[in-house]
C-alpha cells in the first residue's frame, strides 16, 4: 500500500449525502460521514499513519491494477490481474431516495474473482474525528465488527458476507511513520482494528458492507447476504441509469459530459439541495505548500453555476432544489416590507454548510502531517466572513433563470430578490476580497464589478416580464454605472486589455467569464485584445493561470499549478469568439490531464499531475460549459 499515491489515482462513489474516495489500489482513503463535512473517518490522504483507511488488496509482485466505472453509473470498479488469475472489487453506496437526512450511510465493497484464483488482504482502520478520536472495537462473530468512540456522534460497523472471517489486528497504529515508530502520538495510533485473508477462485464472491450510523440505541440488521449486496448493486445502476437519461445532451463528447454531470450530482446533498465544492479538505494547490483549503461547502458562487449547468443539460429537480436552498439562505438575510425586502447586514454569507448553517470556523489540525507532508491542514474556512460581491451576481442569475422558478418562490421571494438589489445598489462599489478569496485585503476587483453587473441586469430582466414592483429607475442607473466604471477603470490601455482591479495592470483569468455573462460581446475588439493578452501571459500549453501571485501578491505562501476551471472557460471564450480551431484543440488537451476515469481535481500541476482538492465541482461544470460552447459553434459551421 503507498503512503500517498496521487491525488488523480483515485474514483469517487456516493450517495448524495456524502462521499468516498477509494486509490486505483483499491484503498478507501478518505470518507466522512454521515454528512459531507462530517469529520472524518478514513483520511489517510491526509496522514497515512493517523488517518485510517479501509483497504481491499492483492499482494503480489506481478499484480497491476486497472479502475473503471459502470457505465453511466457511480459504481467503481478496482480490476486486479495477475499471472494468477483477475479479481474485482466494485465499490458503491447505494441512493437513499428518502428526503430524511439522519439515516445510516453504507459503503458497500463486492470482491470477486472472474479468472483463475487471487488472495486478498482486508485491512479496516477506522480513525474517528480526523484521527482525534480513540475508539473501541468489538468483534461480535467472524461476520461483524463494531467500532465505537466514547461519548461520540456516530458508531461505525462492518459486516461481512462469504468466505470472510474477521480478525482482530492490533497492530493497525504501530507501522512505521517516516522510518519510525510513531511515538509522538503514543497510544493513541495503538487501536484495535481489523483484518482478513481470503482466497477466491473464479466465481466466488464475498462482500463487506461498512454501516456510520448515528450513535445511540437502535435496530441494527442483520448482516445482508451476497444476493441482497448484488440485488442494491442492480438499484444502483437503475438509479444512475434512469437519471442520466434525463440528460438532453446529445452532442460530440456525450461520455465526458455524462461523467461530469454525474459527478456533479455527486457532489451535492440530497436533503437540502445544496452542492459542495469538492469531496475533500486540504489537498494542496503545491506540494508542501500552505494553499490547503477545506471545500466540503456550499459556496453560492459554486453551487450557483453548479445548477445553472444542470439545468442546461435537462436536469431540472436539481436547479429548482438548489434554488429553494438559495431562496431560504436570501431570505434569512432579508425582512419583507411594503416597499420590497429589508436587508439586515449582508443579505449571503459567500459560503454555508449544506444544511445552511453559516457557521465555519477555521482551524488548523496539527496532528496531522498533511499530503505528502503540505501543512497547516485546516478544517472550516475562514473566508466565509469574507465580503465577495460577485455572488450576487451568480446567486441572482440562478435565480431568475426562468420565470417559473420565480413564479414557484411567489411574493414574498420576489421581496427577498428586490431587497438583496436595493442592497446591492448601496453596496456594489465597496471594496472586497474577490472571487479567488485572497487574503491581502480588500480591492476594487473587476469580477465583482462585472457580476454585480449581471445581478441588475438580470433583476431587471425579471421585474420587466413579471411586473413586479421594483426600483428600476436606481437598478438601472447602478447596472450603467457599473458598466462605465469597468469600462473606464477596469480596462488598462496600456495592457489592451480588462485588469483584475483598479489599482493595477494584473490579468485575472475570472475575467473569461465575461461574455459568457453577456457583459461583453465574445467579438468585441476590447474583448478579443483581452483573449490575446490573457493567452501572452496566463495560458501555457492550453493550461491557464488564475493570475501571476508574483504580480498581485494576494496574502500566501507559493505558488500553484494551473487552475482547470479557467482552461475550460478558457475553451469556451475561445469558440465563443469564433476561434475554433485553436478552442478545440485546446480542449482536446485539457481531456489528457483528466484521470483514468475521467475526474478532475481543482488544479494541474507542472508535470501534468493534478493538484487540489478533489473531484472539484467548478471543473467539472466548465467542463460541460465548453462543451455546450463547443457544440453550438461546431454546429453553426456544420462541422
Amino acid at each position: 500500500m503507498r503512503r500517498y499515491p496521487p491525488i488523480a489515482e483515485h474514483g469517487l462513489v456516493g450517495d448524495l449525502r456524502t462521499a468516498a474516495l477509494v486509490s486505483a489500489d483499491g484503498v478507501v482513503n478518505w470518507f466522512c460521514a454521515p454528512r459531507f463535512d462530517s469529520p472524518s473517518l478514513f483520511a489517510a490522504l491526509l496522514d497515512h499513519q493517523r488517518g485510517g483507511y479501509f483497504a481491499v488488496t492483492v499482494d503480489g509482485p506481478d499484480v497491476t491494477t486497472r479502475q473503471l466505472y459502470l457505465p453511466d453509473t457511480a459504481a467503481l470498479v478496482t480490476r486486479f490481474l495477475s499471472r494468477r488469475g483477475v479479481g474485482e472489487v466494485v465499490d458503491f453506496m447505494p441512493v437513499d431516495r428518502a428526503e430524511r437526512a439522519d439515516g445510516p450511510r453504507r459503503l458497500v465493497r463486492l470482491l470477486r474473482v472472474v479468472r483463475g484464483e487471487l488472495p486478498f488482504s482486508v485491512a479496516c482502520r477506522p480513525r474517528f474525528d480526523y484521527g482525534r478520536a480513540r475508539h473501541a472495537m468489538e468483534l461480535r462473530s467472524v461476520g461483524e465488527a463494531r467500532f465505537t468512540v466514547p461519548g461520540g456522534p456516530v458508531t461505525a460497523r462492518l459486516t461481512a458476507c462469504g468466505p470472510i472471517a474477521l480478525e482482530r489486528d492490533e497492530a493497525g497504529g504501530r507501522e512505521a511513520h517516516g522510518g519510525r515508530e510513531a511515538e509522538d502520538v503514543g497510544q493513541a495510533l495503538r487501536q484495535e482494528d481489523i483484518r482478513a485473508r481470503l482466497v477466491l477462485r473464479q466465481g466466488e464472491q464475498a462482500g463487506l458492507v461498512l454501516e456510520v450510523a448515528p450513535a445511540g440505541p437502535r435496530e441494527e440488521p442483520p448482516p445482508p447476504s451476497l444476493e441482497a449486496l448484488d440485488q442494491e448493486l442492480h438499484a444502483v445502476r437503475h438509479f444512475w441509469h434512469h437519471w442520466v437519461r434525463k440528460s438532453r445532451y446529445r452532442g460530440r463528447w456525450q461520455q465526458l459530459v455524462n461523467r461530469s454531470a454525474i459527478t456533479l450530482k455527486l457532489l451535492t446533498y440530497a436533503p437540502t439541495g445544496a452542492p459542495v465544492a469538492a469531496a475533500t479538505m486540504g489537498l494542496p494547490e503545491q506540494i508542501g505548500g500552505e494553499r490547503n483549503w477545506d471545500y466540503r461547502y456550499t459556496w453560492i458562487r459554486d453551487a450557483s453555476l453548479s445548477a445553472h449547468t444542470l439545468l442546461d443539460l435537462g436536469f431540472t429537480e436539481e436547479a429548482e432544489a438548489y434554488r429553494h436552498w438559495l431562496g431560504e439562505r436570501l431570505r434569512a438575510g432579508t425582512a419583507g416590507g411594503a416597499g420590497g425586502g429589508t436587508v439586515t447586514g449582508e443579505p449571503l454569507q459567500i459560503m454555508y454548510r449544506v444544511d445552511g448553517d453559516p457557521h465555519l470556523s477555521e482551524e488548523v489540525l496539527p496532528h496531522l502531517e498533511g499530503y505528502r507532508g503540505s501543512a497547516p491542514v485546516r478544517l472550516g474556512n475562514a473566508a466565509a466572513d469574507q465580503l465577495q460581491l460577485d455572488i450576487y451576481g451568480e446567486a441572482v442569475n440562478a435565480l431568475t433563470r426562468s420565470a417559473r422558478s420565480t413564479q414557484t418562490a411567489g411574493y414574498d421571494g420576489w421581496l427577498a430578490l428586490s431587497g438583496l438589489l436595493d442592497w446591492l445598489t448601496g453596496a456594489w462599489d465597496r471594496p472586497d476580497e474577490g472571487i479567488w478569496e485572497t487574503r491581502g485585503g480588500p480591492r476594487h476587483f473587476t469580477y465583482s464589478r462585472v457580476m454585480s453587473w449581471t445581478a441588475f441586469d438580470r433583476g431587471i430582466r425579471l421585474a420587466s416580464d413579471l411586473a413586479r414592483p421594483a426600483d428600476l429607475a436606481a437598478w438601472t442607473a447602478a447596472r450603467d454605472a457599473v458598466l462605465r466604471q469597468v469600462m473606464e477603470r477596469g480596462w488598462s490601455a496600456r495592457r489592451q486589455a480588462f485588469v483584475q482591479h483598479y489599482d493595477g495592470e494584473v490579468l485575472d483569468a475570472s475575467l473569461l467569464l465575461m461574455p459568457a455573462v453577456g457583459f461583453v460581446s465574445p467579438r468585441d475588439p476590447r474583448w478579443l485584445s483581452t483573449l490575446d493578452a490573457m493567452e501572452s501571459e496566463l495560458v501555457t500549453d492550453s493550461l491557464v493561470h488564475r493570475y501571476d501571485p508574483a504580480a498581485a501578491p494576494d496574502g500566501l505562501r507559493g505558488g500553484e499549478g494551473t487552475f482547470s476551471l479557467c482552461s475550460f472557460l478558457y475553451v469556451n471564450a475561445l469558440a465563443q469568439a469564433g476561434r475554433l480551431g485553436q478552442a478545440r484543440y485546446a480542449f482536446d488537451k485539457m481531456t489528457t490531464y483528466a484521470n483514468h476515469v475521467g475526474l478532475y481535481a481543482e488544479e494541474i500541476g507542472p508535470t501534468g499531475e493534478q493538484l487540489g482538492n478533489f473531484p472539484q465541482a467548478f471543473t467539472h461544470l466548465a467542463l460541460i460549459a465548453a462543451v455546450l460552447s463547443l457544440d453550438t459553434e461546431l454546429d453553426r459551421i456544420g462541422a
